[in-house]
């Protein structure tokens, strides 16, 4: 083995105590008459669940507090909703099965039942005291103190739905399709819809201005649609990276975060000066580097073993190169240096996405002197061999001084 391979598990272990207090849980043009503003810039650490289908469940600088993850289910996971005070969420189920943990109580669910389509999201009440669960033929179903305004149930529909979004009153809720198309019942306004529109990428989600007299809708590329009183900031359209999955407003409606499914988020409009709340987000792999993070995801808490290439556990170097070899069949070079040298091709920092490497080096403009690699999950987020396991951690952890100027994505 070689000298710079030892200089990673040397400088792992050394580190130990400070990355155990560090280690996590394990465009469309706008509309007529609203204008742009604000500048756009990527978050760097963001707070975030991310859940699959599986139930399995990866907390980046929020809690865990439990998931069905590795326990046989029905039908898989498609929500998960936090709490208001993020000390618990709701899972649900295709099948309307509710999953909860923490503070999150349990009102009821459709697992027992025969439904016509399949659910496709939940929200809940505002006092936490119920919830709705809707399904893609925009079937509501209530729990609790959730109230039954209306569905599209017996609708025939140009196309699903896929989400929706409660009134700021918690008095009405709107149903939002994958065209863009609206549906509004009890106190929730029309305002208008991209349901004659031909979208580029389907709608995704929304999300509804703090006097609920408008909303914007979000669209799986990044574009955003705005309507009534939601001003259009920007989007993210054209951008690479994983898609899109939900939209989140700052809490003056002045700016909002664009949220892709592995937690990187763009700010927008006032957003730009403010951190995100947490979010809970479904990763279902679509890309490469999708599947080399959920390899890497699977390898938790294996430990750190100078050299290994696994299954038993992994150095740093060790765990990059077997993420994407195993998932992806793609190899490169076996130390930290080296593959920052060759592995891939470079890309900047500022365009990193899930499956990138990422290097710390003694001297950033000497790649002979890269000692250690980590996975990029997203959001300022990292998957790493280090210290005594393999772990989630943050990107900023050791500060910039040694991480490398440029990633390399295999």
């Amino acid at each position: 083995m070689s000298r710079r391979w030892m200089r990673c598990g040397g400088l792992c272990s050394a580190a130990l105590a400070a990355m155990v207090a560090m280690a996590l849980t394990v465009t469309p043009v706008p509309p007529a008459g609203a204008s742009s503003s604000g500048q756009a810039g990527s978050l760097t650490a963001d707070n975030f669940w991310l859940t699959t289908a599986t139930g399995d469940l990866y907390a980046f600088g929020v809690p865990s507090y439990g998931s069905p993850g590795g326990a046989p289910l029905n039908k898989p996971i498609v929500s998960m909703v936090p709490t208001r005070n993020q000390l618990g969420y709701w899972m649900v189920a295709s099948d309307g099965g509710i999953f909860s943990y923490g503070d999150a109580p349990f009102y009821g669910s459709t697992g027992n039942i025969v439904l016509n389509k399949p659910i496709v999201g939940m929200e809940a009440t505002h006092d936490q005291g119920g919830y709705w669960m809707v399904a893609s033929d925009g079937g509501i179903f209530s729990y609790g103190d959730a109230p039954f305004y209306g569905s599209t149930g017996n609708i025939v529909l140009n196309q699903p739905i896929v989400g929706m979004q409660v009134t700021p009153d918690g008095k009405g809720y709107w149903l939002v399709a994958s065209d863009g198309g609206i549906f509004s019942f009890g106190d929730a306004a029309f305002y208008g819809s991209t349901g004659n529109l031909t979208l580029s990428q389907p709608i995704v989600g929304m999300d509804a201005t703090p006097d609920g007299k408008g909303y914007w809708l979000v669209a799986a590329d990044g574009g955003v649609f705005s309507f009534g009183d939601a001003a259009f900031y920007g989007s993210s359209a054209g951008s690479p990276g994983d898609p899109v999955e939900r939209l989140v407003t700052t809490s003056s409606g002045h700016g909002y975060w664009i949220v892709q499914q592995d937690g990187t988020a763009t700010s927008f409009g006032d957003a730009v000066s403010q951190t995100p709340p947490p979010v809970a987000l479904l990763f279902s792999p679509v890309t490469p580097g999708d599947r080399a993070v959920l390899f890497a995801f699977q390898q938790l808490g294996k430990p750190y073993i100078y050299g290994g290439n696994g299954p038993v556990g992994y150095d740093c170097s060790g765990l990059a190169l077997a993420a994407w070899s195993h998932s992806d069949g793609i190899g490169f070079a076996r130390v930290s240096d080296d593959q920052y040298h060759t592995a891939g091709v470079p890309v900047s920092m500022d365009s990193l996405e899930a499956g990138d490497l990422v290097f710390w080096g003694y001297t950033t403009t000497d790649w002979t002197s890269v000692y250690h690699t980590a996975i990029s999950v997203g959001g300022g987020r990292i998957v790493e061999a280090t210290g005594d396991v393999v772990q989630l951690n943050s990107l900023d952890q050791w500060g910039a001084a040694n991480l490398m100027p440029n990633g390399r994505r295999p």
